[in-house]
């Protein structure tokens, strides 16, 4: 009998202090839970001690989107009532849809300045569901002016600024698009990458672009009620080579975050195979879903009742991922976008 699960299943009792506020210097000396998906045991571990649970042959996946810094804040033209956007996604050339706060300010023919005018927007439609869309004017390109005005999308849980915004970015990040960071791959250093790499084990990129969908609570009782968000991805043709060559060989698939894990089932479910593949993506992973593709995931601790958890809980188990879950607890791991790893594998003879 197939499991009726209910989100209230994914939910944990979270010590406010262990939300991670500021990242750990350097990168890579983060804590790293190991938890092996087959029988739920866990080891602790630092993070630049990933090296001695890789192999030759395997490969990492990661997503090389770069962050947005996306969070306006502007006054309206006419009154200068002052209100705060936050981008979401681009619908061509300089038209984004956005959030609004407070949204009252910002009707439909509303003309706001940001940077004392460096950049400026009009809000050309307000959507169903309240979000703006905005048309964009500025002297020079639009996102080297963004850079000089906007601030990082930190999530909310984040109330300490951010002292170097590169932080809130992985160190291989190049493709502009995501309101909020493939956090797992923070915590890799350029030195841990080359020693990876020195190894025998290949790297791989994706793209997929990060929506704050990713972060919004399931209010659905039912979570097969929930519908998620759309994100777009692109794998590239050279990762797909790299996949089938690992996959060939008998190396393990791994997957750095869960947007690299989602980008790669949502192509393996839409082309019936690992190749060159763009597009949308609203592929929801909760347990029961069948991997076709994955093998392992370095993730980072996910919110009570997010999607994030529940597709952990589908690649390692969910008695497992709620197991490990306490455990951090009272181990005192460090939580969400600037807290600790896991890395979810199969701990075999060869493994530490």
């Amino acid at each position: 009998m197939v499991r009726e699960w209910k989100t209230k299943d994914f939910d944990y009792e979270l010590p406010k202090e262990l939300i991670a506020q500021t990242p750990v210097e350097p990168r890579d000396a983060s804590r790293l839970m190991v938890l092996d998906k087959e029988t739920g045991a866990v080891a602790h571990r630092h993070f630049r001690d990933i090296t001695e649970y890789l192999r030759p042959g395997d490969c990492l996946i990661l997503n090389d989107s770069r962050v947005l810094p996306a969070r306006l804040y502007g006054v309206k033209e006419g009154t200068g009532a002052h209100v705060e956007f936050l981008l979401l996604t681009c619908q061509g050339g300089n038209v984004w849809e956005a959030l609004a706060k407070p949204g009252k300010r910002a009707k439909e023919g509303a003309v706001f300045q940001f940077g004392g005018g460096l950049l400026r927007a009009e809000v050309v439609a307000v959507k169903d569901d309240g979000n703006r869309v905005l048309q964009f004017t500025c002297d020079g390109e639009f996102y080297s002016v963004l850079d000089r005005v906007g601030q990082m999308p930190l999530p909310p849980y984040i109330t300490e600024k951010l002292q170097d915004r590169e932080r809130y970015q992985t160190v291989y990040s190049r493709e502009l698009g995501s309101a909020a960071a493939p956090t797992a791959g923070l915590h890799f250093t350029p030195e841990l990458l080359e020693k990876v790499r020195a190894m025998g084990v290949g790297v791989g990129f994706v793209t997929l672009h990060v929506g704050l969908g990713t972060f919004r609570p399931v209010n659905e009782e039912a979570i097969t009620d929930h519908r998620m968000h759309s994100e777009h991805y692109y794998l590239p043709a050279e990762t797909a080579d790299l996949i089938r060559r690992t996959k060939e060989r008998g190396g393990r698939v791994i997957a750095v975050g869960t947007t690299s894990c989602r980008t790669l089932e949502s192509v393996a479910a839409k082309e019936g195979e690992i190749c060159e593949s763009s597009g949308w993506t609203d592929i929801f992973i909760y347990p029961g879903f069948s991997f076709r593709v994955l093998d392992g995931l370095i993730t980072n601790f996910h919110l009570p009742e997010s999607t994030l958890i529940m597709l952990v809980s589908a690649l390692a188990g969910y008695d497992h991922i709620m197991h490990a879950y306490r455990v951090a607890v009272q181990e005192r791991y460090r939580f969400f976008s600037f807290g600790d790893a896991m890395f979810i594998t199969s701990l075999e003879k060869d493994q530490p």
